[in-house]
């Protein structure tokens, strides 16, 4: 897992690996932990666009935590347009864009 840096009065957000665990000593609340870790899985692509994450229940009980911390990671993650939920079916990966390349003014012509 990456450090925390103290930079100019403020911390910058640690990097997650998709294999890491939620720490309960380190800086970052558990939620934003889960958040990172899920973030990097869907990077790895451990689930396809438009395929469902694992239910609030089955990561809470694979990573040691409640119920409302998964909720509040999975929202971070839907705020960051990564996943969304589907009303009584579960979450879903979002299809990601793909990034354009500095200086490709083609998207906008």
């Amino acid at each position: 897992m990456g450090a925390v840096m103290a930079s100019a009065g403020y911390l910058r957000r640690m990097e997650y690996g998709p294999d890491d665990k939620v720490e309960r000593d380190a800086p970052e609340a558990p939620f934003q932990q889960l958040a990172g870790i899920l973030r990097a899985r869907v990077e790895r692509g451990d689930w396809r666009p438009n395929r469902a994450i694992p239910g609030e229940n089955a990561l809470a009980d694979e990573y040691g935590l409640s119920r409302p911390t998964v909720r509040r990671a999975i929202a971070v993650l839907a705020e960051e347009g990564l996943v969304y939920a589907v009303s009584g079916r579960g979450t879903y990966v979002a299809e990601q864009k793909p990034a354009q390349a500095p200086g490709d003014s083609s998207a906008s012509a």
